[in-house]
């Protein structure tokens, strides 16, 4: 897009919204300085790196899209073109098995932190900050229960992983010098009806109190619960209410994960009850499609009114942002790209709001003149500002970015057996 009428675009932009108080150069220097967390489990479908079997847990990519990444370089060359196209500097999201385990089998409750020594260097040198995830899914000990599970010998596997995640996180922010962000999901549950439900969670509770007992000062614990998994539809130990109660009890960072509720819920709701009661929250921004199945975020109702509240309830000094979807049905850099840009699409949407006018309407009662503003918001032309947000960062604006996906398809994607 050409950049002069960027430019001409924006200028009248930003002349409309200060009609309605609105800054739009604060707003586009707060977007520039949000970080998104990509998930590196995009490019390759979750596999990892293990030469572990099918995905189990719950965990499903669907789709065959060709060029998928098969080794750790693809993973991150894929990971550094789709980084090209997204305004801003960003954290990369790791699940422990895409270590690098040298061809050696390297069971998950014995991983350390040399096997990650080379993404840490590589995020050095690409200007990426780490986050972590345990890995409980896809393994043969993962069963339907893992830190839940009465067997105490696969109990205490899957506690040494996670402990072991931890210190691992832990040496990630040291080495980096801020806090990796280490996020504890579980898929342990029950395909049908359960009778030892709290049984159950009582494990899972004794599980977490030994694996956080051990403090550690450069990484930050998040807990991320589910409504349930395929295979495990009755059933989830780590429900929304157990982490809740965990997280609030434990002071614990909660993770929300936009495709873990019931398709009617709103996980906006969620966002002003939980900044009460906790010290900060992660978000895993998807998009459910009748399941939770992880489809690529875009610009609807659901993800506008998680940032609009981010914004109205000042969270975003205590919120991490990361993204969590897999599709394989389509390009993969491309899939990146539209759920990255979307994503700052809508919390642009919601730093654009005139929360001052907004605000005063609602104080005094005037409830017609609150719902015709938030009405006229949505024609208000933001579109031009976030176009000037990526202009300014040099990536390309607009569709222009389409073209050029295109062609790293067909110049490497496709070439991959």
């Amino acid at each position: 897009m050409k950049t002069e009428l960027v430019e001409k675009a924006y200028a009248i932009a930003k002349e409309r919204y200060a009609a309605i108080g609105v800054d739009t150069e604060k707003a586009i220097e707060k977007l520039m300085h949000t970080q998104l967390s990509l998930h590196c489990w995009q490019a390759d479908d979750v596999s990892g790196f293990e030469n572990a079997g099918e995905l189990t847990g719950g965990i499903q990519a669907t789709g065959n899209f060709p060029g998928k990444a098969r080794n750790i370089d693809e993973l991150r060359a894929d990971i550094l073109k789709a980084k090209s196209y997204i305004a801003g500097n960003h954290r990369l999201n790791l699940h422990a098995s895409y270590g690098e385990f040298g061809g050696k089998k390297v069971d998950r409750d014995e991983i350390e932190t040399k096997h990650f020594e080379g993404w840490i260097q590589w995020a050095k040198e690409h200007n990426f900050k780490l986050d972590f995830n345990s890995t409980s899914f896809s393994h043969p000990k993962s069963g339907n229960l893992s830190l839940a599970n009465p067997d105490e010998s696969i109990r205490r596997f899957w506690i040494e992983h996670t402990k072991r995640a931890r210190q691992i996180a832990d040496d990630m922010g040291r080495a980096q010098q801020d806090p990796c962000i280490m996020n504890i999901w579980i898929h342990d549950g029950s395909k049908d009806q359960t009778v030892e439900k709290l049984r159950y969670r009582q494990l899972l509770q004794k599980s977490l109190d030994e694996i956080l007992a051990d403090k550690r000062t450069h990484m930050k614990d998040c807990l991320e619960a589910k409504l349930f998994g395929i295979g495990l539809e009755s059933y989830t130990v780590g429900s929304y209410d157990f982490y809740l109660g965990y997280c609030a009890k434990n002071n614990v960072i909660c993770t929300l994960d936009t495709g873990h509720f019931v398709p009617t819920e709103s996980v906006a709701d969620k966002i002003s009850a939980l900044l009460l009661f906790v010290p900060e929250l992660m978000l895993h921004v998807s998009r459910p499609v009748r399941w939770d199945s992880d489809h690529v975020t875009i610009v609807n109702d659901d993800t506008l009114d998680l940032f609009r509240e981010l914004v109205r309830a000042d969270g975003l000094n205590r919120t991490h942002i990361g993204l969590d979807y897999f599709d394989a049905s389509i390009n993969r850099i491309g899939a990146y790209v539209v759920g990255a840009r979307a994503t700052q699409k809508c919390l642009l949407q919601g730093l654009l709001e005139p929360l001052a006018l907004l605000r005063k309407y609602e104080d005094e009662g005037r409830l017609f003149e609150r719902l015709a503003q938030l009405e006229e918001d949505k024609n208000m032309p933001w579109g031009a500002v976030y176009d000037e947000f990526c202009r300014r960062a040099g990536v390309p604006v607009g569709e222009d970015f389409i073209a050029d996906i295109h062609q790293y398809e067909q110049d490497v994607l496709l070439k991959r057996a």
